[in-house]
């Protein structure tokens, strides 16, 4: 029986590849909303993150989820991502 392949990405903070069911998905819709998308499951382009607050702040700093969505975030946003990965 052939082993079932599990989906990797690369998590935008650390640059880490990782199983798709580890990291948190920030999503931009074509409303171009940003939000996080804990289940995988929401329409939209999307980047990877650890569920880890020092992984967001790499991203934060460096821009690359605003890079990766192809839009500008504000700082409450980012507040309040934080917020929610520290609860998740």
């Amino acid at each position: 029986m052939a082993l079932k392949k599990i989906p990797m990405r690369k998590c935008t903070g650390c640059g880490e590849m990782k199983e798709k069911r580890e990291l948190v998905r920030v999503v931009r819709s074509k409303e171009g909303e940003v939000s996080l998308d804990l289940v995988g499951k929401k329409p939209g382009r999307g980047a990877y993150i650890c569920k880890d607050k020092e992984c967001l702040r790499l991203a934060r700093k460096a821009k690359r989820i605003e890079r990766s969505l192809e839009c500008q975030i504000s700082p409450e946003l980012y507040d309040m991502m934080e917020k929610e990965i520290e609860n998740a």
